[in-house]
């Protein structure tokens, strides 16, 4: 072999032994859950009277689901006169006047509920939240985005945890109202269960940092103000004021037998867009406080985890990296006869693998599903991860160099089970350039796999199949965005707009 290619196969080992390693922290989570499973979290204490409590709903351009989200929060079970519903809307389109109307009807009702317009989007949802909380009278702030339906014992199930005066933020598992609409709603659903599940359950229970999803959570407000506030110098603002309130102390409580049923995009350009925001909001976040976690005092334990979690997404550059690395290295190696040496590349693939189809069973056992439920997903999701990596390694990269973005909203549809109400194009998300990549890669692996059935190296088929089919099917879906099927649910009426005023 020349130097090159010895310098060539290094990195490319380098690069699967780093993957590895974050792959089979997978293991470590599940390991931690089952450890700490039985350890069910119950309120120490009880509190004197129930608190006064104010909910936020922050919104932008969401007049698919406003209704259903506004009306969902009133149902909420808790004293009228200790309650305040506060929508915070940034919108530009027919959602105000959707939403002031409904804000009208509810307050007729009886709620003490206030509608609150922004024309500008200074902080986008943080700067919504934070100047929210200039009027709020709450001592407790919950918040739940556009898409989410709460169930009405959402705060009788939350706000007794806060008899600990310890206890900053409570944390719900989400549900998904479409898992069933497509093959992609399942993936994301799937994904987001071994997220609440699994490490949510992990982490909290071990001692260590987990993070407010930046809804279906409620809030101690002393807590907000004393970790620094909402900011938005991340795309990930509940993330950020997640870690700075564990690192002053406040203990966050995850309750992952309350649910909290919310929609997943059903469009794979919103998806992709969601998941660029939190990948490159999650790396923001670790060059903004990683070095002061590390340097301080916390137990060696809370320091790993929160490395491991705030720079998991580097994974995805990686993995491009690998992605451009592997089809050339089984040829170097095939060309100078180390056709054994690609056994070589079984144990790094198989920790990583091996470690997502553990996680994710793992999690939907957890969530009662059946044995064939559990399993039958498995390959789409390894795939679909793959076909991912370029979207969140791009996401990655602009964290790493600095480069600012603004906050890019999810669309919501108001899609439940397989329904879809037909919506606006620009309700969908954005498209790219990205596919060409992906499909570039897709081709790529095309030519990988006819070399290795032509050479008959079997052993690489399974993987390099799995990469071949993951961008195939990001890029093909991104570029058919729009062909959704439709179902003959109307769009909401639109209420004839009012000029826009501070509060209603």
């Amino acid at each position: 072999m020349t130097t090159v290619e010895i310098i060539f196969l290094g990195v490319y080992f380098s690069v699967l032994c780093v993957l590895a390693v974050y792959g089979s922290h997978r293991y470590r989570m599940a390991y931690l859950y089952y450890r700490h499973k039985f350890k069910l979290p119950t309120p120490r204490g009880t509190l004197a009277a129930l608190p006064r409590v104010t909910i936020q709903l922050p919104i932008f351009n969401e007049m698919y689901v406003v209704e259903r989200l506004v009306d969902s929060v009133c149902r909420i079970d808790y004293p009228r006169e200790l309650l305040e519903i506060q929508v915070l809307d940034d919108s530009t389109d027919e959602t105000c006047g959707i939403a002031r109307a409904c804000v009208e009807r509810q307050r007729q009702a009886g709620h003490d509920i206030v509608y609150v317009h922004r024309t500008n989007r200074q902080g986008f949802k943080a700067g919504a939240l934070e100047n929210g909380l200039a009027t709020a009278r709450g001592e407790f702030v919950a918040v739940f985005d556009a898409d989410f339906v709460p169930a009405p014992d959402f705060l009788l199930r939350t706000v007794p945890f806060f008899a600990d005066a310890q206890v900053g933020m409570v944390q719900v598992r989400w549900g998904h109202l479409n898992r069933d609409y497509s093959i992609l709603t399942q993936a994301q659903s799937i994904f987001l269960d071994g997220h609440f599940i699994i490490e949510h359950t992990a982490r909290n229970r071990s001692g260590c940092f987990f993070n407010f999803n930046g809804t279906a959570g409620i809030w101690r407000r002393v807590t907000i103000s004393d970790a620094g506030g909402w900011q938005h110098d991340t795309l990930t603002e509940d993330l950020d004021l997640s870690y700075r309130a564990q690192m002053k102390g406040w203990q966050f409580i995850f309750l992952p037998e309350v649910i909290s049923p919310a929609e997943v995009p059903v469009d794979m350009n919103a998806f992709k867009s969601q998941q660029h925001r939190w990948a490159k909001g999650s790396i923001q976040t670790a060059r903004k406080l990683l070095p002061s976690i590390l340097k301080s005092d916390l137990p060696f334990a809370v320091k790993r985890e929160a490395f491991f979690h705030l720079t998991n997404n580097l994974a995805y550059l990686l993995m491009v990296l690998l992605s451009a690395l592997m089809p050339l290295s089984m040829v170097v190696r095939f060309q100078h006869g180390l056709y054994g040496t690609l056994f070589l590349d079984l144990p790094f693939f198989i920790s990583a693998t091996a470690s997502v189809c553990f996680f994710y069973v793992a999690a939907q056992r957890e969530r009662g599903a059946t044995g064939w439920e559990r399993v039958k997903y498995l390959p789409f999701l390894m795939s679909l991860g793959i076909g991912m990596a370029i979207n969140n390694a791009r996401a990655v990269l602009e964290a790493l160099l600095g480069q600012q973005s603004a906050f890019s909203r999810t669309p919501k549809t108001g899609s439940e089970g397989k329904k879809l109400v037909a919506v606006k194009k620009t309700y969908r998300g954005d498209k790219t350039l990205m596919p060409v990549i992906e499909l570039s890669f897709a081709l790529y692996f095309t030519g990988a796999l006819w070399f290795a059935i032509d050479k008959r190296i079997y052993t690489s088929l399974p993987f390099i199949m799995l990469f071949q089919l993951g961008f195939l099917y990001v890029g093909v879906s991104s570029l058919l965005q729009g062909r959704l099927r439709l179902s003959e649910a109307a769009p909401p009426a639109v209420v004839p707009e009012e000029q826009p005023r501070r509060a209603a």
